[in-house]
């Protein structure tokens, strides 16, 4: 009896890492049914026989995306929203522009790892791992340099030059999602209690409220 618990222990372990990405495909492909009413972990396909070349393409990714805004970034993710055939693949794409000094904040992609390369320009990267330690990675890279953001950790892309960057990410996720930190802290809806907040950041109640008012406005303009 022993012997079985430990066998189904064991399985239940190894089953538990084979589904800690995107499902893997069990065919050539699963493009996204998009007016499937049909909720699975991901998308329902299409009838192979309606798949067309469009639904593995894409295009934009030339033109430049806005960056006057606060941050002065703009990201263009290309996932299984825009690409249908994406699903089941476990992977996507985003173009990033930067204006001079501008920021992708810190934030955090669930649900996937990234790598990044800087097509124009030089960037400030880097990522932080998790408690205990919360250590910085972070390096200034250039023009064709390339650099990896760990599943889950939180990580920024800083433009700390005068002219435009851009850069070019894949990551590992048909969805990766993205939390932005600040967004998420003083943003959310409905929003988290001051007193939590203070405490956590160990600054008085008006500085939360601020905060808050700031990232209110923002996320509902």
């Amino acid at each position: 009896m022993a012997s079985r618990i430990l066998l189904l222990a064991f399985l239940a372990l190894v089953s538990s890492h084979a589904i800690a990405s995107d499902p893997s495909p069990l065919q050539d492909f699963c493009v996204a049914d998009k007016t499937s009413h049909v909720f699975v972990n991901g998308l329902a396909c299409k009838n192979p026989n309606d798949v067309r070349a469009d639904d593995f393409f894409f295009s934009g990714l030339d033109r430049p995306g806005d960056t006057a805004n606060k941050l002065g970034s703009n990201v263009t993710l290309v996932n299984v929203e825009k690409i249908a055939g994406l699903n089941t693949l476990g992977i996507s794409l985003a173009r990033i522009d930067f204006a001079p000094y501008g920021l992708n904040p810190p934030h955090i992609h669930p649900r996937a790892t990234e790598i990044l390369t800087v097509l124009e320009g030089s960037l400030y990267v880097g990522f932080v791992t998790s408690n205990t330690d919360n250590r910085l990675f972070a390096k200034v890279i250039n023009k064709g340099d390339v650099f990896v953001f760990p599943q889950g950790l939180i990580h920024f892309q800083f433009n700390y030059g005068t002219k435009n960057a851009v850069a070019i990410a894949a990551l590992s996720s048909q969805n990766p999602g993205v939390i932005t930190v600040a967004n998420a802290v003083f943003g959310s809806k409905p929003p988290i209690s001051r007193d939590v907040l203070a405490k956590a950041f160990q600054v008085d109640k008006k500085t939360i409220d601020w905060l808050q008012a700031q990232f209110w406005m923002d996320n509902n303009n």
